[in-house]
C-alpha cells in the first residue's frame, strides 16, 4: 500500500482553490492526461520552471537600467487615455519617484481596471522590465501592481513555467504554490553519506526551493535542489531496473557444465577469424553461463559486427550442457536469414537446428513442435511465436532476443520466464550512446562489439542534391550491367498531398521504365508472403534494384548488394541513415552509399548528412544523434516501463546517473524486497515517480 504520508502528493487538483472544470480540462490537456485520469498535486510539482525572474532589485527610476526587471515605488500622477478608437494609441499613466518620472504603458486594457489599480495621488509598487521611448523610461504592461500594504504578496523571486493556450502564468503559479505549500515531510531514501557528500536538501525542501525560491540560485537547473530531484528520478528508474533484474534472477540459475569442444569445432569451421571483440564477448557469456546466477546480458554491436556468430557460440555451450536455446528475431525475414546462415555451421558440428515460421502449415509445424518438446532439437529460430503456449520446450536453457530495442524491460522479463531457470541474452544492432545504456539497460550486464569482421571494407558515403538524378541513373546503369545490386530507399510509400517528397511507389514506376523487371518494390503495407518472396528473389540475384521504405532498415542481409541510395536523406534520422547504410558493405566487395537531398537543407539536416559522410562508427554516430535529437526516442521505440524524464536534463544531470545506479544496486543487494526502513522509503520514491509496476514485481517475488 502507498504510505499515508504521500497522500497530499496524490491529492486531486480539482480540490485546489481556483480550479474549476475549465482550468482542470486545460491542465489535463497540457499534461497529456485522458479524461478518466486524475490530475494530482504531484503532476504540478513535477512541472519545472523554464526560467526564474528576480524582482528583488528595488531601485529608483534614475538607477533603473534599460532592459532590466525592477520593482519601483511610484507616485501615480496622471492618466492619459487614448483619443478616439485608435487601437494603436496606448493608455498611458504618468508616475514618478524622488529621482525621476516614468510612464506606464498599456494596450487594450480595461480603463476601469487601470483606474482602480493605479489611482491618481496614490503610492503603488510596480514591477516590470524597463523600456525607453521618446527620450523617457517606461514599463509596458507591468507584471505586478500592488499597494504598499500588499507588498508582501509580490513574488520577488518568481518561477516562470511553460504554458498552454488559455492558461495564464498567474493562474498556474497560484495552483503550483498551493501544491508546494502542502508538501508533506517524507523520510529520506538517499543514504546519509550520499546526502552529506552533495549537501542536498530533503525531497520536500528541494521541491519548495524550486517552486517557492528565496533567491534565483535556489531554483537554477544546476542548484542543489534541482540536482537532488534529478538524482531521485534517476534513482527511481535504476531501482526499477534492479528490481526487474532481481526478479529475473530470483529463481537461481544453473551452473552449466560444458567442455567447449563444440565451440572449438565451430571456430575451426568458420571461414574467417573472430575479432578480439567477438572473443571477449564469448568469454563474458561463457563465464555467465558457468555461474549459479542467471545470465542477463546485452550484446550490442554496430551493423555487421558479427553478433549472430557469438549467439551461436552461446547456443553451442547450452547444447553441450544438455539444454535448448531459442533465438527470437523481430521479423520472419530475419528469422529465416538466421536459420539459413547458421544451419550449415550447425550441421558441421552436429547441432540440430529448427525454424518455426508463421508461413509453415500445421502439418509442417507438428513434427518440429514434437522435436522441440522431446529435446531432439538443440536450437530453435523463430519470431515472437516461439513464446506462444503451443511451443513447449523440453529444457529451455537460453533465450536470445535479436534487435532488443524493439522490446521493453517488462517484455524482457516475460520472455525470459518461458524456460525454467533460462539464461537471457539480448542483442542490439542499434549502437546505444554511453549515456543511455544505464537508463535503458541498467538491469543487464553489457558486452560491446566495436570492430567489424576482418575483410569488411569501408562504405564510401557521399551526398548530392536530387537535381543530380540523371547522372546518378547513368552510373547506376553501368554498375547494374557489371553485376551489382542496389537498394533505393524513399521516406514515403505513396504520394502525399501534404509533403513534397518522392514516394517509393513513384520512384519504382520511374525506375521500372528504365530497368524493367530488374526492379521490385517492398514496403510495410504489402503482404508478408509477397515481401518474403521479393526479398528471396533479391537475395538470389533475380532482382537487381530493390525500391523500399525503411522496412529494410534492420536485419536484411544481401551480401552481393553494394549500392545504397537514400532519397530525401534530409527526412531521416542519423541512426536510421546509419542502419540503412549498413544493408550494404556486408562482403569484401567495395560498397557505396549515396544520400540524395532536396535543398535548401536546415541546420540539423545538414549536420546529420555531414556526420554520416564523415563517420562509419555507429557508436560515435549514436552519440551525435543524441546531441542533435535529445534523448527522446533514440532507441527506435519507447522502452516499456521507461517513460521520458520530467526532472532530469541529461546534458546537465548526466553525472548523477552513475551514483543512482550504484546506490540502487547496493540497496537491492542488501534488501531485495525493500522491507527495511530505508527500503520502505525507497518504495515511496517509486510511488512518487510512478513506478508502481516495480512494486508489484516485488510482491510477485
Amino acid at each position: 500500500m502507498r504510505p499515508d504520508y504521500l497522500t497530499p502528493l496524490f491529492r486531486s487538483v480539482r480540490s485546489f482553490k481556483g480550479v474549476g472544470a475549465q482550468i482542470e480540462a486545460l491542465l489535463k490537456k497540457f499534461f497529456a492526461l485522458n479524461e478518466e485520469e486524475e490530475l494530482i498535486a504531484l503532476d504540478l510539482l513535477m512541472h519545472m520552471p523554464s526560467q526564474i525572474i528576480d524582482r528583488r532589485r528595488q531601485v529608483s527610476v534614475l538607477e533603473a537600467q534599460i532592459g532590466e526587471i525592477v520593482t519601483l515605488k511610484l507616485h501615480i500622477d496622471e492618466h492619459i487615455e487614448p483619443i478616439g478608437k485608435d487601437s494603436k494609441t496606448p493608455y498611458k499613466i504618468l508616475a514618478h519617484d524622488n529621482s525621476s518620472p516614468i510612464s506606464l504603458v498599456f494596450f487594450h486594457y480595461p480603463k476601469n481596471w487601470l483606474k482602480r489599480s493605479l489611482p491618481i495621488g496614490q503610492i503603488r509598487y510596480v514591477s516590470g522590465r524597463i523600456g525607453y521611448f521618446n527620450n523617457e523610461k517606461q514599463i509596458t504592461h507591468p507584471d505586478y501592481i500592488v499597494a504598499e500594504r500588499d507588498l508582501i504578496s509580490l513574488p520577488l523571486v518568481e518561477p516562470i513555467y511553460p504554458l498552454t493556450s488559455g492558461l495564464s502564468a498567474k493562474v498556474l503559479r497560484k495552483i503550483i504554490v498551493q501544491a508546494a505549500n502542502n508538501l508533506p515531510q517524507i523520510p529520506d531514501w538517499i543514504d546519509e553519506k550520499r546526502l552529506s557528500q552533495f549537501g542536498w536538501p530533503s525531497f520536500s525542501e528541494a521541491m519548495k526551493q524550486i517552486h517557492l525560491p528565496d533567491s534565483p540560485s535556489q531554483a537554477e537547473i544546476n542548484s542543489k535542489a534541482r540536482m537532488r530531484l534529478a538524482y531521485d528520478e534517476y534513482f527511481a528508474s535504476q531501482l526499477t531496473m534492479q528490481i526487474i533484474r532481481s526478479n529475473l534472477m530470483r529463481e537461481r540459475g544453473i551452473e552449466r557444465k560444458f567442455s567447449g569442444k563444440i565451440i572449438t569445432k565451430l571456430k575451426n569451421a568458420l571461414p574467417f577469424t573472430l575479432t578480439r571483440g567477438q572473443e571477449k564477448a564469448i568469454e563474458e557469456i561463457l563465464h555467465d553461463l558457468r555461474k549459479k546466477d542467471k545470465m542477463a546480458r546485452l550484446l550490442q554491436g554496430d551493423v555487421g559486427s558479427g553478433k549472430t556468430i557469438i549467439a551461436l557460440m552461446a547456443m553451442a555451450a547450452i547444447a553441450e550442457s544438455g539444454a535448448q536455446s531459442a533465438l527470437m528475431a523481430p521479423t520472419e525475414i530475419l528469422a529465416k536469414q538466421h536459420y539459413k546462415s547458421l544451419k550449415p555451421l550447425c550441421d558441421k558440428v552436429g547441432l540440430n537446428i529448427a525454424l518455426l515460421s508463421g508461413k509453415q502449415t500445421k502439418a509442417e509445424r507438428k513434427p518440429i513442435l514434437a522435436e522441440i518438446k522431446n529435446g531432439k532439437v538443440n536450437i530453435i529460430i523463430g519470431t515472437h511465436a516461439l513464446f506462444q503456449t503451443e511451443v513447449e520446450f523440453n529444457n529451455l536453457g537460453l533465450s536470445i532476443i535479436d534487435e532488443q530495442h524493439r522490446f521493453g524491460v517488462y517484455q524482457r522479463l516475460a520472455l525470459s520466464k518461458k524456460g525454467k531457470m533460462a539464461d537471457l541474452l539480448v542483442m542490439s544492432a542499434t549502437p546505444i550512446p554511453r549515456s543511455l545504456v544505464l537508463t535503458h539497460f541498467g538491469d543487464m550486464d553489457i558486452s560491446i562489439l566495436r570492430e567489424k569482421p576482418v575483410g569488411r571494407r569501408e562504405i564510401k558515403t557521399a551526398a548530392l542534391p536530387i537535381s543530380k538524378y540523371e547522372p546518378v541513373i547513368e552510373r547506376l546503369k553501368r554498375q547494374i550491367n557489371e553485376g551489382a545490386q542496389a537498394f533505393w530507399v524513399c521516406p514515403l510509400i505513396e504520394e502525399s498531398e501534404y509533403l513534397d517528397l518522392v514516394s517509393a511507389q513513384n520512384r519504382f514506376i520511374a525506375l521500372k521504365k528504365i530497368f524493367g523487371k530488374q526492379v521490385a518494390l517492398v514496403h510495410g503495407k504489402i503482404r508478408s508472403e509477397e515481401k518474403q518472396q521479393i526479398m528471396e528473389d533479391f537475395l538470389a540475384g533475380k532482382i537487381k534494384i530493390l525500391v523500399a521504405t525503411t522496412v529494410i532498415e534492420v536485419g536484411v542481409n544481401v551480401p552481393n548488394a553494394s549500392i545504397m541510395i537514400i532519397e530525401h536523406a534530409e527526412r531521416f534520422g542519423l541512426s536510421q541513415l546509419h542502419q540503412l547504410r549498413g544493408r550494404v558493405g556486408r562482403s569484401t566487395k567495395e560498397s557505396a552509399c549515396l544520400l540524395l537531398y532536396k535543398p535548401p537543407l536546415g541546420d540539423i539536416a545538414r549536420a546529420r548528412i555531414d556526420i554520416i559522410c564523415k563517420s562509419q562508427d555507429g557508436f560515435e554516430i549514436a552519440e551525435k544523434d543524441l546531441q542533435l535529437r535529445g534523448q527522446g526516442d533514440i532507441l527506435g521505440t519507447r522502452q516499456s516501463g521507461m517513460p521520458g524524464y520530467r526532472l532530469v536534463i541529461p546534458d546537465i544531470h548526466q553525472s548523477l546517473l552513475q551514483y543512482a545506479h550504484i546506490d540502487a544496486k547496493q540497496l537491492i543487494r542488501e534488501d531485495g524486497f525493500l522491507n527495511s526502513e530505508r527500503g520502505k522509503t525507497a518504495r515511496a520514491c517509486l510511488y512518487i515517480f510512478r513506478k508502481e509496476q516495480a512494486i508489484k514485481l516485488i510482491k510477485a517475488g
